[in-house]
């Protein structure tokens, strides 16, 4: 059953509309997806963590929900803000509703919204924290304390959160000829290790906080460092183990999270965006082939314009705003991007990325 449900915002704006899900309080940083397909893939990103997800496309929940498409186990926004909630969906692959969902992983979700307006002041006026609860259970000023609690998403190490506690392995050695990659976990989504794996390797997953000996001593081929939530400038143990194994020649590639720790080991700046890339729609230039990608994004923060930096060279450019979606080492394999490659919403031209990490490690 759904229930009156209030979205209050930093700046006391307030917009009123029906809750569904589970009938719970729901604060983060609040941002707006452009994404017309995908839902289940975008709410189960663990790089969500800590934010609340504007859908700007207004059908949300008509396709249920399937075992196939999580890309984690659990759902890591905080809240979902959408403008029609469907609670009957229709698709034949579809095992539950996303209402069930909801309440199966405790998130809140208000409807009935005017999505357009939030993104618009999103758009407009940057990124701000948000709280989503029942309006009959919690009082405006109740709401507005928890906003002031979470304070800012730039000051919270949110990979404890969404990363693996220990080791793990994917894949079985079949053959000498088969490729180890060593994979530090930020927060991975479950298609980058499914691409790896199918791609014919076995993949050593470390937690954040694993140090570059641990990580040598798996003697990988290949180090990958994985998407995950919130600041890199908060992550500083993970930026100097990667200093440490940049020291090796060994291919190293970085995907979102990854691609912002590598940028800072090597001396770069990050900045915060106003609102961020959240969709599946972003056309990225190769520079150096003069390609133009169409890829799916998902990150509020961005590597800055590198200065007096003679041993990286850029790859790749955001044709929206023309922010740094790619970096390269010029001596080294090492290697990252900004978008996620594995959202494949192109929908496999991007795997181009993949295969030349597996082309440097047979190199």
């Amino acid at each position: 059953m759904n229930f009156p449900a209030k979205l209050l915002l930093e700046d006391e704006t307030i917009f009123e509309g029906e809750g569904f899900g589970c009938e719970t309080l729901g604060v983060g940083e609040v941002v707006f997806n452009t994404a017309m397909t995908g839902y289940q893939e975008i709410i189960t990103d663990p790089s969500y963590d800590g934010q609340m997800i504007t859908f700007t496309y207004p059908h949300i929940g008509n396709t249920g929900i399937n075992s196939a498409d999580y890309e984690s186990k659990k759902i890591f926004a905080r809240g979902l803000i959408v403008r029609d909630f469907c609670t009957f969906p229709s698709n034949w692959r579809s095992e539950k509703s996303l209402d069930d969902y909801l309440k199966l992983n405790k998130t809140i979700c208000i409807s009935n919204i005017d999505t357009r307006f939030l993104t618009k002041k999103i758009r407009d006026e940057g990124c701000k924290v948000g709280v989503i609860y029942p309006s009959e259970k919690i009082t405006d000023k109740e709401a507005m304390i928890q906003i002031k609690d979470f304070g800012s998403i730039s000051d919270k190490n949110l990979i404890k959160n969404v990363a693996t506690n220990s080791k793990f392995i994917i894949g079985e050695n079949k053959n000498k000829s088969q490729k180890k990659i060593a994979a530090v976990d930020f927060g991975v989504k479950e298609n980058i290790l499914r691409i790896f794996k199918d791609m014919g390797a076995v993949i050593e997953v470390f937690p954040p906080d694993c140090t570059a000996e641990e990580v040598l001593n798996s003697k990988p081929d290949g180090i990958f460092f994985s998407n995950g939530p919130g600041d890199p400038e908060v992550l500083s143990h993970a930026v100097s183990q990667i200093k440490l194994l940049m020291e090796q020649n060994i291919p190293m590639f970085g995907i979102c999270l990854g691609h912002q720790l590598m940028s800072l080991a090597y001396g770069l700046k990050i900045m915060k965006m106003p609102f961020g890339h959240h969709g599946a729609n972003h056309p990225v230039h190769d520079l150096e082939t003069n390609e133009v990608f169409i890829t799916s994004q998902n990150h509020n923060f961005a590597v800055e314009e590198p200065i007096n930096n003679n041993s990286i060279k850029i790859t790749h450019k955001s044709l929206f705003d023309n922010t740094i979606q790619g970096l390269a080492h010029k001596e080294k394999p090492f290697y990252s991007i900004q978008c996620h490659p594995e959202a494949s919403p192109g929908p496999k031209e991007f795997e181009v990325l993949f295969k030349k990490f597996f082309k440097e490690m047979n190199a």
